[in-house]
């Protein structure tokens, strides 16, 4: 059955097509090529929204930040989802993250962070960050030759890292973990809390009620961790407001660990299942540097932005109104023909790699760096111990419109 426009557009609101990825690269390459600015009407689930799968234009719309802003609906949720958001947005307890806001409020707020993440501090964070790759290597010895490697191995090293530079105790690891699973797998049939709004959204609340004693706790007694940082930045002489400062929080704690867990596992798939690649990454270490780019391209594990229109703004010959919510596709643009050559071939040594998985320009991902350290961390403490691997079973993708990857990764192994 030929696939139609409509149909490949009805795609980018369905969680289940995110875990075929035949169905949606066949639905983005579809619309890549007969409508790369499409109208998607998935009403009534669904308030309409401009699909944008060309690289170049999600690239035009990321550099274009004061026309197409964050808010009000910063990623795509159904529209009883947006309006309970909107009303708790009134209420003054809604997610408000760096995700949520534009300038001037981004600006400010990002900058809280900022110096966490910069080249100086994560050459001071790489041993530490190496150390728990080997830790994390050596556990898979410990397992005996045979396991999920998505569910016990990549979904730890991240998580550890990030937590621990965040301050947090390695008691609470395994809460926030399922936090974060049931944030960005509320439409998964295996990590939801549950089916409705309010569920998904009780998940944000019980981050901001863990986040508000760490809050209360830091600046009772500040230390010298993140956490610490965040709780008390000082913006124009004031503290930031609970929900800002947990929000902060959140983003950190979830986005900061699950897209790279996402990314060393849907990378070693793609090692798996490109062998020849395997060996030439063995042989040639010096290529490691551009094979983390290509697991990141591969991956994406950050599907898709919203921005809504400040003005009436043509984009191929197509006028966005003022008011529309555009979606940008960032596993559209990352596969985009007229940017990388062969773009569904798996290349360890693909260079130049124009990804756009980290976004671009104001909204680029705080994290990047951090990320490219724990996935080539991982990989350079991994690959000179592996003897052999292989599948022991049928990978599984997370059900997602926004944030995920493989939630398992069978795989039989020899490590030294």
């Amino acid at each position: 059955m030929t696939l139609t426009v409509d149909e490949a557009g009805l795609a980018l609101a369905d969680p289940k097509a995110y875990a075929d990825e035949r169905r949606l690269h066949e639905s983005l390459a579809l619309l890549r090529r007969e409508s790369p600015v499409h109208w998607v009407d998935a009403a009534p689930e669904y308030t309409p929204f401009w699909a944008v799968t060309k690289h170049e234009d999600v690239l035009e719309i990321e550099r274009n930040h004061p026309v197409f802003l964050n808010g009000p609906r910063p990623i795509l949720g159904t529209a009883e989802f947006d309006a309970l958001n909107r009303e708790r947005a009134e209420q003054g307890i809604a997610l408000r993250t760096l995700v949520h806001m534009d300038d001037p409020d981004h600006r400010v707020i990002r900058a809280i962070g900022a110096d966490w993440f910069r080249p100086r501090a994560m050459r001071a964070l790489e041993p530490r960050v190496r150390e728990l790759a080997k830790r994390y290597v050596d556990r898979m010895v410990d397992l005996g030759g045979e396991c999920d490697f998505a569910q016990e191995v990549s979904v730890h090293f991240p998580l550890f890292v990030i937590l621990s530079l965040l301050g947090l105790p390695e008691s609470d690891f395994d809460r926030m973990l399922k936090l974060t699973q049931e944030l960005f797998g509320g439409d998964d049939d295996e990590f939801q809390r549950g089916a409705s709004n309010e569920e998904k959204l009780q998940v944000l609340l019980d981050f901001f009620a863990y986040f508000q004693e760490l809050t209360e706790a830091r600046r009772k007694n500040p230390t010298d961790d993140l956490a610490s940082a965040i709780a008390n930045a000082r913006i124009d002489g004031e503290p930031l407001n609970d929900f800002d400062t947990a929000s902060y929080y959140v983003i950190v704690a979830t986005a900061g660990h699950d897209t790279t867990s996402a990314t060393i596992a849907g990378g070693l798939h793609a090692l798996i299942e490109h062998p020849d690649q395997l060996e030439r990454l063995r042989g040639n270490p010096e290529l490691l540097p551009f094979a983390v780019d290509e697991m990141i391209r591969w991956v994406t594990p950050v599907k898709e932005f919203m921005r809504t229109a400040t003005e009436d703004y043509e984009l191929r010959g197509t006028t966005i109104r003022k008011g529309d919510a555009v979606l940008l596709s960032y596993p559209s643009a990352n596969r985009d023909e007229d940017i990388f050559d062969d773009p569904f071939t798996f290349d360890v040594g693909r260079d130049p790699n124009k990804h756009l998985a980290f976004g671009f320009g104001v909204h680029y991902c705080l994290g990047a760096a951090l990320a490219r350290i724990e996935v080539r961390a991982f990989f350079e403490e991994l690959l000179p111990r592996l003897n052999s691997i292989e599948l022991a079973g049928p990978p599984e993708s997370i059900a997602t419109t926004f944030v995920g990857g493989l939630k398992r990764l069978p795989v039989r192994y020899s490590i030294a």
